[in-house]
């Protein structure tokens, strides 16, 4: 090259870096410390898109990667704004959600501020993380981009955390190309394990498939519905495993919300071979293995983690829809006894559905979830929050399309419902998104629906209104403590909407609900509907009914 060799800072490179993965919006608070790496975003293809605290950016990034499966990325300043993305972190690696976070830090050089607002981040991050690192050089930035999203991506998927130096970020180095991408595949089942496993499915009298947390990968679903058609095995999901296989086939046998006891352990039981497809441990555990329990084929990405509750008797491991089609080869027309749990089946989701459209005021979790049943199409997407109502939606809301109910029975933190929402709403703009919290949950990132107005978002908001910390005052009743501690009062939230520039609805009658959610949704923009809700129901349904059938 003739001349001076052309020179760039670092901030520069780490943008190009990010253009090179595909990254089209950053999530986040940027801090004095990320002012170069901002300025390099400001002429870059990437929207900056500032939300109103650091952990609905984390919460939104950490959901790009659930519904892509590439990493969505989020951005902080040093000390208490990264502070504040641990939560997010916690999320997306419980979750298995693929995620970049990066922060800031003083100039690590030197730096005329002493310890100021300094926290080891690295360090903090590290047990949230698959990997966390700080960046010492401008020139190694493009490699360690490319690795931190390589590790984000493999099996298992999660959070990588950069910390990103303001001086190493302002800090002229001549130019460094990018690392191109290059594709990650996953080998499929090893032979043996395959006729292994097929051995077991032909010789199970009573055969049944569980679909797990990671069944919901972007890339799993065809293989996995293609398995249970052409195998005729019923199925049942849990939490976080909803809509792999369409909910309105013949073959769906119920969800696991509770890990014993309920309805749907009743096909649980009565096998003798589960087919336990991308279970996860991090979700509560949908069923509890014992000494005389049905034996269990654990089919996923990576190998078992053992536990006290889980302790298959096979695995077969790999990249899970190729190899379950492989597995269906050796199956497919050989299993006359495929269907043996199914007459099981209307009495499971019959029970399920009772009193899903009883018309009292205020109205029981089951109605709600019946009306937005009506409401949302198949491909609609309902975001959750965390609280009982959620034992409510994984127990009644059929789903048909992988992935169109957000719900986290990870580390299942409150205040994730609405950042996730968001994301979803940018993400599918032509799809119904419905997020729906408690007056809890929902006041914990509230601030965030200014975000949804600037963004300009269809999205509508749905908070159950009970004026309390609902489940934890439930648990508090079951085990019979005095109640206490756990109630407060609310804003009126319909003017709440209205001052952030959204429309606010309060809803008066279960009659008008699902008219009102229909509107709102055609109309577009920003609606929050509040609606009282009943839990009078928990007792009846998941203490009383449950107690009953302990055998």
């Amino acid at each position: 090259m003739s001349g001076q060799e052309r020179k760039v800072k670092g901030s520069d490179l780490f943008v190009a870096a990010l253009e090179n993965e595909g990254v089209d919006r950053i999530f986040g608070v940027p801090g004095e410390e990320n002012l170069d790496l901002v300025e390099s975003l400001r002429t870059s293809k990437i929207e900056l898109v500032l939300t109103r605290h650091e952990q609905s950016a984390a919460f939104m990034a950490a959901t790009h990667g659930r519904l892509t499966g590439k990493p969505g990325v989020c951005l902080s300043t040093l000390g208490p704004g990264a502070l504040n993305l641990s939560t997010g972190a916690a999320y997306a690696h419980l979750g298995a959600m693929p995620m970049i976070l990066i922060t800031g830090q003083k100039p690590i050089m030197s730096s005329r501020q002493a310890r100021f607002q300094i926290v080891d981040v690295v360090a903090t991050m590290k047990p949230l993380t698959k990997l966390s690192r700080q960046i010492v050089s401008a020139s190694s930035i493009p490699t360690v981009v490319r690795d931190a999203f390589r590790v984000a991506m493999e099996e298992r998927p999660g959070p990588v955390h950069l910390e990103l130096p303001e001086d190493i970020a302002g800090d002229e180095v001549p130019d460094v190309p990018v690392i191109p991408v290059h594709p990650i595949e996953i080998p499929v089942a090893h032979r043996a394990a395959l006729d292994r496993a097929a051995e077991m499915i032909l010789s199970a009298r009573h055969p049944l498939v569980m679909m797990g947390a990671a069944t919901s990968r972007p890339r799993a679903t065809h293989g996995i519905a293609s398995f249970v058609r052409r195998t005729g095995i019923p199925f049942f999901t849990t939490q976080m495993g909803k809509g792999t296989v369409p909910g309105g086939t013949n073959l769906y046998m119920g969800t696991a919300a509770l890990s014993e006891r309920d309805y749907v352990h009743d096909a649980i039981d009565a096998a003798d071979l589960i087919i336990a497809i991308g279970h996860d441990p991090v979700e509560k555990p949908p069923f509890i293995m014992g000494p005389s329990g049905p034996k269990v084929i654990h089919v996923s990405y990576t190998s078992a983690s053992v536990e006290l509750v889980y302790f298959p008797d096979a695995e077969v491991i790999g990249d899970v829809g190729p190899s379950l089609e492989l597995l269906a080869d050796r199956l497919e027309g050989k299993l006359p006894q495929a269907a043996a749990l199914l007459p099981l089946r209307e009495k499971i989701l019959g029970h399920i559905a009772d009193r899903a459209t009883e018309a009292r005021w205020p109205p029981t979790p089951q109605r709600i979830v019946h009306d937005i049943r009506q409401v949302i199409p198949e491909n609609g997407i309902v975001a959750l929050d965390n609280g009982m109502y959620k034992i409510w939606f994984a127990r009644n809301y059929r789903t048909r399309v992988a992935n169109t109910l957000l719900l986290d029975n990870a580390l299942a933190t409150m205040g994730a419902g609405l950042p996730s929402a968001m994301m979803a709403a940018m993400l599918y703009p032509d799809r119904r998104v419905l997020a729906v919290a408690g007056d809890g949950g929902f006041m914990m990132n509230s601030q965030e629906m200014e975000t949804a107005v600037r963004l300009k978002l269809n999205l509508v908001v749905l908070v159950l209104e009970d004026k309390a910390y609902g489940m934890i005052r439930w648990k508090q009743a079951v085990d019979h403590f005095a109640d206490y501690g756990m109630t407060f009062g609310n804003p009126d939230f319909v003017l709440y909407a209205k001052a952030y520039g959204a429309k606010g609805h309060r809803i008066e009658s279960i009659d008008s609900f699902g008219p009102t959610l229909d509107a709102a949704f055609k109309e577009g923009g920003v609606h929050l509907i509040v609606i009282p809700i009943d839990y009078s129901e928990n007792v009846r349904v998941l203490v009383d009914e449950l107690r009953a059938r302990e055998r």
